[in-house]
């Protein structure tokens, strides 16, 4: 059985666990999930008032997590369809070649290709070429950053870059940086973004004063190219 509490025109729905604790604790986890682990002498009607006195910090961090969550839609890989490359629009235009290749020509994302009627033969066209350009161009914005990192005594690690399905980016315990290859569809500013984000992690592992201040001071109008990067990615 789900349990639920509404709040105004939200419905945060939450999983709840039983422990020796002595007091009521609620995490939002990136993937939106609300956790609540609470005393075993605590009953159900007195977790949901717990909760609702927490909604609208709850609903805050589900909020802040969404903008890194690709949404995409679904494509289909077909003529005339639009993908985003930097964060402009693309008509897709496909045409039998010789060899396999993605050339953005002139408003349109040109896919060459033998068997160009294969439409999953398109899609991994564009997924390699996808993931090429993002290699280049993460590793070189991360470059590009290596001196405003340097002064603020934030080492420059290598960044892992692979698709996630729940996050543009990711800072593991063990200080390593993850980002997404979908971003190579985000403006260079939002890449940058995510990338500054990440690294603030490094020094500040939670999202607290200090995390903002670090991330303010590398990136003062983040909150722009954040707000970018969720919109132009729905």
């Amino acid at each position: 059985m789900k349990n639920i509490v509404k709040y105004g025109s939200h419905q945060i729905e939450f999983q709840l666990k039983y422990s020796n604790r002595k007091t009521l604790g609620i995490t939002v986890k990136p993937d939106l999930t609300v956790n609540v682990s609470a005393p075993r002498t605590a009953s159900l009607q007195t977790v949901k008032e717990k909760i609702l006195k927490k909604a609208s910090w709850i609903i805050k961090h589900q909020n802040y997590f969404k903008s890194f969550h690709p949404l995409t839609p679904q494509r289909r890989y077909v003529n005339g369809e639009s993908h985003l490359y930097l964060g402009r629009h693309y008509r897709l235009k496909i045409k039998k070649s010789l060899r396999s290749e993605v050339k953005i020509i002139s408003g349109f994302m040109n896919v060459g290709l033998n068997n160009h009627f294969d439409k999953n033969a398109v899609q991994k066209t564009i997924e390699t070429w996808y993931e090429e350009r993002a290699e280049i161009i993460f590793n070189k914005i991360l470059l590009d950053l290596h001196p405003v990192l340097e002064r603020n005594h934030i080492p420059l690690k290598p960044l892992s870059i692979r698709l996630m399905k729940s996050r543009w980016g990711s800072c593991t315990a063990s200080k390593r940086i993850i980002i997404n290859t979908s971003l190579i569809k985000a403006p260079k500013k939002c890449i940058e973004y995510v990338i500054i984000h990440e690294m603030c992690h490094l020094k500040h592992p939670n999202h607290g004063k200090s995390f903002y201040s670090l991330q303010s001071k590398l990136m003062p109008d983040w909150e722009y190219w954040k707000n970018k990067l969720e919109n132009i990615m729905s």
